[in-house]
């Protein structure tokens, strides 16, 4: 399936050791024809780490996209009433953006935009990264497995021994996830083996 003309929200949140993933996958659907439009957590638009500052993470993905970033919750609620986006993928999707995904908190602009897409019976694609997925926010995945409109990039443990908790998407399989959304279908399968994850 071609992406050509597809308007795709892309939003990031806070999984800052999981960025690099997420560029190769911007680039791609950049190049798979798609409309990106960038949106961000304020974990992503304030936070500096050893991975990267915030202001180069936010020239980059301005200069991929070729759009401004929406960052603030006043700016993301158009994208209900004007209908502004065919999908929306939050990758990475942090541990604490399922838990208020799930729970209806719509306290920054991922999650307006995320609240504002499913208002219009419109797919949201989450690609998750969370140390406590098999933890406290087992019950918030299993909550948005059963969320009509709601589908997941397919995703395993990362570290079993280590940290059994935790659980990374497949990035790769964004495109195919996405692909498949936009025909209101699940790939599958869901859970997959990450043992060759990197």
């Amino acid at each position: 399936m071609s992406l050509q003309g597809i308007n795709i929200g892309f939003a990031i949140t806070g999984s800052h050791c999981t960025m690099d993933r997420m560029f190769v996958e911007l680039e791609n659907l950049k190049l798979a024809g798609a409309e990106i439009f960038p949106i961000i957590s304020p974990a992503v638009r304030d936070t500096s780490t050893r991975y990267g500052e915030a202001k180069m993470l936010r020239e980059r993905v301005e200069a991929i996209t070729g759009k401004s970033i929406i960052e603030e919750i006043a700016d993301a609620e158009p994208i209900g009433p004007q209908k502004l986006f065919d999908v929306i993928t939050i990758m990475p999707c942090t541990g604490n953006t399922l838990a208020k995904l799930a729970n209806g908190i719509s306290d920054t602009a991922v999650l307006m935009a995320a609240k504002a897409q499913l208002r219009n019976q419109r797919p949201v694609v989450l690609c998750i990264a969370t140390n406590d997925g098999l933890g406290l926010n087992a019950k918030n995945i299993g909550i948005l497995l059963s969320t009509k409109n709601i589908f997941l990039v397919p995703f395993g443990q990362d570290d079993p021994v280590q940290k059994p908790n935790s659980l990374v998407s497949q990035t790769k399989l964004l495109r195919l996830t996405i692909e498949k959304a936009l025909k209101k279908e699940q790939i599958q399968p869901i859970l997959v083996c990450n043992s060759s994850y990197s």
